[in-house]
């Protein structure tokens, strides 16, 4: 049988949340997340396969007792009030939230997460907007943090000192790879701040949530273990840290706890796009 198209994935993505559901009892990792403080779910944004699979195991957990709240990459920090008043306006409805919350120009495919939202919609667990905006990123892109935070907000979310030289060393390796080192040098720093700022951020709201538990729902560059998100969670025990990558190869697989090796998604050559 020939393998499906990007596309008719897409298409069935719903059905494909419902296949993989139907084995989730099968998957010892869900089985994991109840005992952590933090669970970091990574993703490949355009794999629908992944994300069929990553929900099912949230599901599975969640289904079987498991009440953490939910922390989303796809949400800007700035739109918690918009996500807590749509919540209140409209019960249940995760399309609402979405169209409330949702940045105006998002590149988000919300297919793929409207099970998330439905699934805390259905068992009434917080939804965290968690990251850091666009124009935010941007100004610190262009000025360094201290141009997007005041004081008291940097020391909150631990960048009031350096961030670890290797951390620095290790996100701009990360901006020149995955720009195909077409990127001009001068811009690297600043693009490299920025996936900082955005991690630093994102473990601020998960140390807010530890003692409840939550669950991160983000990129699997924000959830590696080396110099992602798990970085900034001081105070957070490393035995309590769950971070789990949904990888199309084994690229940097030691990066994370668990790995969970998923179909490569069918797309064209990014790098051609660069020129």
């Amino acid at each position: 049988m020939p393998r499906p198209t990007r596309s008719l994935l897409l298409g069935l993505l719903s059905a494909a949340v419902l296949a993989a559901c139907a084995s989730a009892p099968s998957q010892p990792l869900a089985s994991q997340f109840a005992g952590k403080r933090v669970v970091l779910l990574g993703e490949v944004h355009d794999n629908a396969e992944g994300h069929a699979t990553r929900f099912a195991a949230l599901k599975s957990a969640v289904d079987a007792g498991w009440r953490p709240a939910i922390a989303m990459e796809q949400f800007d920090r700035e739109r918690q009030a918009d996500l807590d008043a749509a919540r209140r306006a409209h019960p249940g409805d995760a399309d609402a939230l979405i169209a409330a919350a949702a940045p105006a120009k998002s590149s988000w495919n919300w297919a793929f997460y409207k099970p998330v939202i439905a699934l805390a919609l259905q068992y009434d667990l917080p939804l965290i907007a968690a990251n850091v905006s666009r124009a935010d990123a941007g100004k610190v892109l262009r000025g360094g943090y201290a141009a997007a935070f005041d004081p008291a907000a940097l020391q909150a979310a631990k960048l009031d000192k350096a961030p670890a030289a290797d951390i620095v060393a290790g996100q701009q390796h990360e901006v020149e790879v995955g720009h195909c080192g077409k990127l001009p040098q001068a811009m690297v720093p600043g693009m490299a701040q920025a996936q900082i700022a955005r991690d630093a951020f994102m473990a601020q709201v998960l140390r807010e949530h530890a003692a409840r538990g939550v669950v991160l729902i983000a990129g699997n560059g924000h959830v590696r273990r080396d110099i992602g998100v798990p970085r900034w969670l001081a105070g957070v025990p490393a035995a309590q840290v769950l971070s789990v990558g949904y990888l199309e190869s084994e690229k940097n697989a030691k990066a994370f706890d668990a790995v969970v090796t998923i179909p490569a998604a069918q797309r064209a050559d990014p790098c051609a796009a660069l020129g």
